[in-house]
């Protein structure tokens, strides 16, 4: 097998620019190596195939199940938060079982319900912010995603359980965004306490004091049944699979987890980002305030959600700086022909999504926020893949889209916004995902005249 060519410094050093900067590490091997390299970040494992062509990805994201397999095996780096039943580690029939019954809350009418939760809690943080005083856009945008989480996924609305749960599950994910955790996820043997230096099992108590807190609320839910209730937490647990059989205490917990951990950092980096270059950007800060003011004070929002400069400038958020920036990898299991490559089985496959939405030959100039290229054309999904794809894609896109659009058009209408610091702002690695290198400050100068564009009682 001729693996495609790729750095020849030792494993160690490879791991190492993976953990402090991957996005540069990938960068500079594919300025290098070309569209397709490989990687090693340990010496004994089966080397990692880095693809980023289009047809390529297309080979590999449409051959799931076939040739190829995303084994939850190959996620294990998670399973210290998620749990070994969530839908990220597990894999085969039992991994398309509980997709089976996620995917449900997430589509048609449900989404109606959760339109409404996103603009009630947008408009109740957003009245905290004082004019004049500067303030953190990520932490406002994190706490509107937690609270939206809460609510929409647990049905926890307020109470001392709520607020101790929202108060924990901010700590863990804080935490377990911090380059230390990421360290020692890589390398396992140092997962235990080191004497005073206790960091991973003071996470481990935190974790364990959060699944006390769910368990209780999943008693509750099985001792005193509620059809009326719409959360996604009630969904779950009226679902059955095919064989009639609901989720176990463990799987519940464990696709909660997945769905607060997906569902809220993200979210909440992705909207970071939006206000970043729509208030650095004067010319799209204008384009879509004149977009949002054109639907009047009281528009349903389904017209907001199909606004099409609204869904550019999400769009495009989502493809300068991906969250995620690979897709989950896929290992051959039988002879794969990949381009001009052989592949043997235990190769490992990762699509990058960071590279593929940089490319000059699909972007130009990819470094520059252009919103306008998603009204001109159309991408594949081989193209852009903020969500990943496969039958690994992320069930919750069209709920986070939702979500990101509605908090931007609340927001944007009710207040005026500046950037305290118009300097540039780059990614960095934010545990397993990215984030922003610094903080974004904001403040708000003063309260616009047009009312907030969402009705009280609306569908999507």
């Amino acid at each position: 097998m001729k693996l495609p060519n790729g750095p020849q410094i030792p494993a160690l050093l490879q791991m190492v620019r993976w953990i402090t900067n991957p996005m540069s590490f990938m960068e500079a091997c594919a300025k290098r190596y070309g569209e397709i390299f490989t990687i090693r970040l340990e010496k004994d494992s089966p080397p990692m195939v880095i693809v980023s062509n289009p047809q390529a990805l297309q080979q590999i994201l449409t051959n799931d199940t076939k040739e190829l397999e995303a084994p939850g095996e190959m996620n294990d780096v998670f399973e210290f938060l998620l749990g070994k039943h969530s839908l990220i580690t597990i894999s085969g029939a039992e991994h398309q079982r509980q997709r089976q019954l996620l995917m449900p809350p997430f589509h048609g009418e449900r989404m109606r319900n959760y339109s409404q939760v996103i603009t009630d809690v947008t408009q109740k943080v957003i009245s905290q912010y004082q004019i004049g005083k500067p303030f953190n856009i990520r932490s406002a945008t994190q706490a509107i995603t937690m609270r939206v989480i809460m609510q929409a996924v647990f049905g926890l609305h307020e109470g001392p359980r709520a607020e101790k749960l929202q108060q924990i599950l901010g700590e863990i994910l804080e935490k377990a965004s911090s380059r230390l955790i990421v360290t020692l996820l890589f390398f396992p043997a140092l997962q235990r306490d080191f004497g005073p230096i206790n960091f991973w099992g003071k996470q481990m108590r935190r974790q364990q004091e959060a699944d006390k807190l769910i368990y209780e609320e999943i008693r509750e839910r099985r001792e005193q049944p509620d059809s009326s209730r719409t959360d996604i937490l009630s969904l779950l647990m009226a679902a059955k699979d095919e064989a009639g059989q609901p989720m176990t205490d463990e799987e519940l917990r464990d696709e909660l987890i997945t769905l607060l951990v997906a569902g809220h950092e993200t979210t909440a980096t992705a909207l970071a980002w939006a206000f970043y270059w729509i208030h650095k950007l004067p010319s799209v800060r204008q384009k879509l305030l004149q977009e949002l003011d054109s639907l009047g004070n009281h528009p349903d929002p389904s017209m907001i959600f199909k606004l099409p400069y609204l869904n550019a400038v999400c769009s495009e958020t989502l493809r300068i700086y991906p969250v995620g920036i690979l897709t989950f990898p896929r290992v051959v299991r039988k002879p794969f022909s990949l381009g001009a490559y052989e592949l043997e089985p235990d190769t490992v496959l990762v699509g990058s999504i960071y590279l593929a939405h940089h490319r000059e030959d699909i972007y130009p100039e990819p470094k520059q926020f252009k919103p306008e290229r998603f009204l001109e054309r159309q991408f594949s999904p081989y193209e852009y893949l903020p969500f990943g794809g496969g039958a690994r894609r992320c069930i919750g896109l069209a709920f986070a889209l939702l979500e990101m659009k509605l908090a931007l058009a609340t927001i944007l209408s009710s207040l005026e916004l500046e950037l305290v610091d118009n300097g540039e702002v780059r990614p960095k690695r934010r545990g397993l995902v990215t984030g922003p290198d610094r903080p974004i400050q904001m403040v708000v100068t003063s309260q616009r005249q047009v009312k907030s564009p969402i009705l009280q009682t609306s569908t999507v």
